[in-house]
């Protein structure tokens, strides 16, 4: 029996459901009910009361969860001990609007953390890196969480998330020039957002990839029948044709800098607007490997340094 079908027993116990503990262990709640249901055969018995609406566990869930818990933190702390030597090699995806964001700090991290463990870097959309390592053509890859859920087999580690936002030309339409974290100014309402919609053409994000997708619905769902100008698939170029006012658009933007390359006014959307969210996908069989591990822990580095929003859990 695998080590992980344990942690996700003590997850449910913790969490009270296997709805919360799939969304603790970022799995779906049928990997974790087929997880519960192994164990359950490896005990050879029962674990949980399913014969109500909602499953309670056993004693039985409470007595191993409580024989294991000590070993499983103890193996946990040596694993994370100072002075293990991580090494190998990892084929690695990255969206192509955040390798410049991101590659820089990850591989100084690993040059002086892991300096045995190297990594080739490939770029791509969210959707094609993912079916990257789904096939096993790439071990890991740092991608939009797809808005339909992840596929089976594959295991979200969470890194980040950030509201997309309104950038306009930079001073027009009363519009104020504004920092990329909205946390100090207010949100534009939904009728000035539409009518500013109306008034200027639409620069729109590849609607092909995740975020652009979910920018392109938006944007259609204030405006319906809303047709774009041009349609690209890099943020950078987004904001320079906003920035020469050519029109507006709804977007990410993790890089802060290309606003100060490329001056644009940058609104908040109003309240329940689409969100980013940015995480590691692996294949679930080796999520936990040292590598792997090794891995999250330089880019969760780089998009420290970068300032980019955490995840809220």
């Amino acid at each position: 029996m695998k080590l992980e079908a344990f942690q996700t027993l003590a997850a449910v116990i913790a969490e009270g459901s296997f709805a919360a503990a799939a969304h603790v262990r970022h799995m779906t709640p049928s990997a974790v009910s087929m997880q519960m249901k192994q164990l359950e055969q490896y005990v050879g018995k029962p674990l949980f009361d399913r014969s109500g609406q909602h499953v309670r566990p056993r004693a039985a869930a409470l007595e191993l969860v409580g024989t294991m818990e000590p070993a499983l933190s103890m193996l946990e702390a040596m694993r994370r001990r100072p002075g293990i030597v991580v090494e190998g090699h990892l084929r690695v995806g990255i969206i192509e609007a955040l390798q410049p964001i991101l590659l820089p700090a990850a591989m100084l991290y690993l040059r002086e953390h892991h300096p045995r463990l190297t990594v080739a870097p490939q770029r791509g959309t969210s959707a094609s890196l993912t079916d990257e390592v789904k096939a096993g053509g790439l071990d890991a890859a740092i991608v939009a969480r797809p808005q339909r859920g992840l596929r089976a087999g594959l295991h979200w580690a969470p890194l980040a998330s950030q509201s997309l936002v309104f950038i306009a030309p930079p001073g027009g339409n009363g519009g104020k020039r504004v920092a990329t974290r909205e946390t100090a100014h207010r949100s534009l309402s939904t009728a000035e957002l539409t009518s500013r919609m109306r008034a200027m053409d639409w620069i729109r994000y590849d609607r092909a990839t995740t975020t652009g997708g979910m920018a392109t619905r938006y944007v259609q769902q204030w405006v319906p029948g809303k047709r774009s100008l041009v349609e690209l698939g890099s943020g950078a170029a987004i904001v320079a044709m906003v920035s020469a006012g050519l029109g507006f658009s709804v977007l990410q933007l993790i890089d802060r800098r290309l606003t100060d390359i490329y001056p644009v006014d940058v609104w908040p959307l109003p309240k329940g607007g689409p969100v980013f969210e940015l995480g590691v996908v692996t294949r679930q069989v080796e999520a936990e490997d040292r590598p792997q591990q090794a891995w999250r822990e330089a880019v969760q580095h780089a998009l420290a340094s970068a300032a980019v929003t955490p995840l809220k859990r």
